[in-house]
């Protein structure tokens, strides 16, 4: 769904197919009633057993799905050597992720590359699709560019007539645990940090992988052999650069985009350790931050002091931190949500902003200039007492929100995820406008409902159990997204 006050793009709606006898019943009518279209809400607006949803693929740039053979929680879009800002297709994107598989040993970490990214048959110019037609299934999977990682490797993603079909390259890196979250370093892509479901972290130096992704022509299930019978489609053991084992397992995971090689990782019993880069390659892991009286749910280290980051839990609390004093937070929004507080994005554009989303599917914007210092036990406890009030807020997910990212372009959006299966983009600097909402109406536009928030830009759907989103630093509108049944790699065309 696109919203109207940025785009002209029809919404996702629901279509019936009329039978044979309503059919001929119509031919004896006059002209029917045009009715306006109107947007289709997930989880509030039902359809049918004679309906089916249909999307405009005029409201996507581009549209393409993906999957490994397990799902994954987690990714991280890789940094390359291609330059930025970029516009023009075909488009090429570095990934990591790591899987969740059925035993702790078919887990591992993949490298991917997926090249010659067209448009397939979205944009401007898309040609309409006959939902009656037999072959439109089949037309959707090829131009969508649907590909599935299994044993042997990829196929080839095929592409649109016109198009050269967009290739899947990947190495694989054995795991015995499964990942909860993997973080690539902004200063050295290649160097992924994996936080395991066996309480450990480890730093996975991929860069060599990277450096074979970039330089391979063909897909690499159709060249899996490599140098001295290297089976490339295969998992490989990599040693780690380090590694330290937490009391339990975790999520929270981060690397400092101003200090290079300084990652802060937190636990579910409430400890947060900071790693320092230290001579000879290796990393020193610090004593633990505490503060949080629950699971450390997830963390973000500010994007312009080296010494600061942020960080949230269960204890429904938002805490800011210094490194130089592991006793208590530095500021501390105690009550941010009323409930669990899963994830937080801190605006690089605006480097007092900070997003987060919580257990009941709130999203709330904060002012760090707001915080209260303090907050930490003892006699720092009534500090926190009094939370601080957020910015704006926006209640339109209807389950945990799983995912939350400013964009790293436009100071003034963000993405969302949630377990309701919408991907939501939002932009504070919208308003409703009535007059262009009704310009607009007469070239297709569905009526935007009353309750429908201002600053919905875009709402993407058709994954099932959503994780994780991210913007791509180096595509301007570009996000990818992992859910349990595969990736998504969009752009919403109204971006």
């Amino acid at each position: 769904m696109r919203n109207p006050k940025k785009g002209k793009a029809k919404p996702g709606k629901a279509k019936a197919k009329p039978s044979k006898k309503k059919e001929e019943e119509m031919e004896l009518d006059e002209e029917p009633e045009t009715a306006t279209a109107k947007v289709w809400r997930p989880g509030i607006d039902e359809v049918a057993e004679d309906e089916e949803l249909e999307y405009d693929p005029t409201a996507y740039d581009c549209l393409h799905r993906f999957q490994v053979d397990w799902p994954c929680l987690s990714f991280d879009i890789l940094k390359d050597d291609l330059g930025g800002p970029r516009s023009t297709f075909p488009h090429t994107v570095y990934l990591a992720c790591g899987t969740q598989a059925a035993t702790a040993r078919q887990n591992y970490v993949a490298f991917l590359r997926l090249a010659s990214l067209g448009q397939g048959r979205h944009g401007k110019k898309a040609a309409p699709v006959d939902s009656d037609d037999e072959e439109s299934d089949d037309e959707d999977s090829d131009e969508d560019g649907d590909s599935d990682m299994g044993e042997e490797g990829a196929p080839e993603m095929k592409g649109a007539p016109g198009e050269a079909p967009a290739t899947f390259h990947f190495r694989m890196v054995a795991m015995n645990c499964g990942v909860n979250r993997i973080r690539s370093m902004p200063q050295q892509p290649g160097v992924v940090a994996v936080w395991g479901d066996n309480a450990q972290v480890k730093l996975i130096d991929g860069s060599k992988l990277l450096a074979e992704l970039a330089a391979e022509t063909e897909p690499t299930a159709a060249n899996a052999k490599g140098k001295g019978g290297t089976n490339k489609a295969k998992p490989q053991d990599l040693k780690p650069l380090a590694s330290h084992t937490h009391s339990s397992e975790g999520y929270a995971l981060d690397w400092s985009a101003v200090r290079p090689g300084r990652l802060a990782s937190g636990d579910c019993r409430h400890k947060i350790h900071v790693w320092e880069p230290a001579e000879g390659g290796r990393w020193a892991v610090g004593g633990a931050h505490t503060g949080h009286e629950g699971s450390v749910e997830d963390i973000q280290w500010s994007p312009t002091e080296d010494t600061v980051f942020a960080s949230c839990g269960v204890d429904r609390s938002v805490r800011i931190w210094d490194t130089r004093e592991r006793g208590r937070p530095m500021l501390t929004a105690a009550g941010a949500h009323d409930s669990d507080v899963n994830v937080i994005s801190w605006n690089r554009g605006v480097t007092y902003m900070l997003a987060s989303g919580a257990d009941d599917g709130c999203i709330r914007i904060w002012d760090l200039r707001t915080f209260a210092s303090g907050g930490g036990a003892g006699e720092g406890a009534g500090a926190a007492a009094a939370s601080p009030a957020h910015v704006a807020q926006f209640l339109y997910h209807r389950s945990h929100v799983t995912s939350v990212e400013w964009c790293p372009y436009e100071g003034s959006m963000l993405a969302s995820a949630a377990a309701d299966n919408q991907l939501a983009v939002w932009d504070l600097a919208l308003e409703r406008d009535p007059e262009e909402e009704a310009a607009l109406a007469p070239e297709g536009n569905a009526a935007a409902p009353e309750d429908l928030p201002a600053q919905l830009l875009f709402l993407h759907a058709g994954q099932n159990d959503l994780k994780e989103l991210h913007w791509h630093s180096q595509i301007p509108g570009l996000i990818v997204s992992t859910a349990g049944d595969g990736f998504n790699l969009f752009k919403a065309s109204n971006m």
